[in-house]
């Protein structure tokens, strides 16, 4: 590796190297990043703090034809009249919900994540 010190008007010592070597570089700790995430959630399985979500689930979700809210409580196994039970929002309302006919607001999504046992971000 070929590198250049320099020092900055204010005293920091800056290293200059070549393009190749700096994406090189990034590259390493990017795939260690990646290691680490992989290792991290292979511990948390191992230990049943995770919940893996099914390949054939992640396609549903990515491909956006149904509604996430129904199809994360599918995958819980959770009635509509249970969801509804569990977060004290009506029945008509998350039907409303699923078959996109309403939009819920924050206090609802907040709730049917509670219950679901996921983050807003995976119902939106």
């Amino acid at each position: 590796m070929s590198k250049q010190v320099i020092t900055s008007p204010n005293g920091d010592r800056l290293v200059v190297l070549p393009e190749a070597e700096y994406d090189a570089l990034v590259e390493a700790f990017e795939d260690a990043q990646d290691h680490a995430a992989v290792d991290a959630h292979d511990r948390a399985v191992a230990q049943g703090l995770d919940d893996p979500v099914p390949a054939d689930m992640v396609e549903r979700l990515l491909a956006c034809g149904d509604s996430k809210v129904r199809i994360w409580r599918a995958h819980r196994g959770v009635t509509a009249a249970g969801l509804a039970q569990a977060t004290g929002l009506s029945a008509p309302y998350i039907s409303q919900i699923e078959t996109g006919k309403r939009e819920p607001g924050i206090d609802a999504l907040k709730r049917l994540a509670a219950a679901l046992r996921v983050d807003i971000e995976d119902l939106i």
